[in-house]
């Protein structure tokens, strides 16, 4: 049988989701505690490969098992085994060759930053005490639908096949005294959040104009292209799925 895994998990202790041979990562510490309830080997397939330091609010992993076992109890012992920073939300049975990442119809990330320095807040937020125009930075979101190759804001040396992907929703707003972005895509490349949110914060400062983001694109050149973001405020917070991936009992 083949399960999905719906989860959180605040990252700040881990670097990234996927295992590492010399540090500590989201993976391995739910593959452990799986395999350990279990009682076999169990390794997991998470919905994308977040860096260090990033949160999720709403992952996704599937693993197979021929072991029998109550979901919901599964997931009650999970989270009494797990350390506090991990939250299993539901386990349940999907379709033999569904895939935890290239089933994902699309994935949201939610970037916060604050005006404000608040003790209580400064390992969930980015502070940047100069006034941002946000203005100007709602209106360098809206290019973004203009272009699918966004190898600029791509991590150099990576190894993948394509650079493009299809940005469904790119905005900012003010919630409460916090300035958001979120934007939502059927596929990221590695680092491209973080790198748009500092150009995009660069716009804001005034230090490039709203247009310069066209020549960055088409530039395909990561040196061209802002400051990567501390990842400690980025959270992604929703992975979209067809409903036909669910096993019907």
């Amino acid at each position: 049988m083949r399960y999905f895994i719906e989860l959180s998990y605040n990252g700040g202790a881990y670097h990234g989701w996927q295992n590492q041979p010399t540090a500590i990562s989201v993976q391995e510490v739910i593959e452990k505690a799986l395999s350990t309830l279990l009682k076999e080997v169990i390794a997991i397939v998470g919905a994308g490969r977040t860096d260090t330091g990033v949160h999720a609010q709403q992952m996704f992993a599937h693993f197979d098992t021929e072991v029998g076992f109550d979901e919901s109890q599964l997931t009650y012992k999970m989270n009494s085994f797990l350390p506090k920073d991990i939250a299993i939300h539901k386990i349940f049975k999907v379709k033999p060759n569904t895939h935890a990442r290239f089933d994902a119809l699309s994935r949201t990330y939610l970037y916060r930053i604050t005006s404000k320095k608040n003790v209580f807040n400064y390992a969930n937020v980015l502070y940047v005490k100069q006034d941002l125009d946000v203005n100007k930075m709602k209106l360098a979101s809206k290019i973004l639908f203009d272009y699918r190759d966004f190898q600029c804001f791509s991590k150099s040396n990576t190894d993948v096949k394509t650079y493009h992907c299809t940005i469904m929703t790119a905005d900012w707003f003010f919630k409460d005294d916090e300035l958001h972005f979120v934007v939502k895509a059927d596929r990221f490349l590695r680092n491209m959040v973080r790198a748009i949110v500092g150009t995009m914060v660069n716009i804001g400062l005034g230090k490039i104009e709203v247009d310069d983001l066209h020549t960055i694109i088409k530039s395909k050149n990561r040196s061209e292209a802002g400051y990567s973001v501390p990842a400690h405020a980025l959270y992604l917070t929703h992975i979209e799925y067809p409903n036909s991936i669910t096993l019907d009992d």
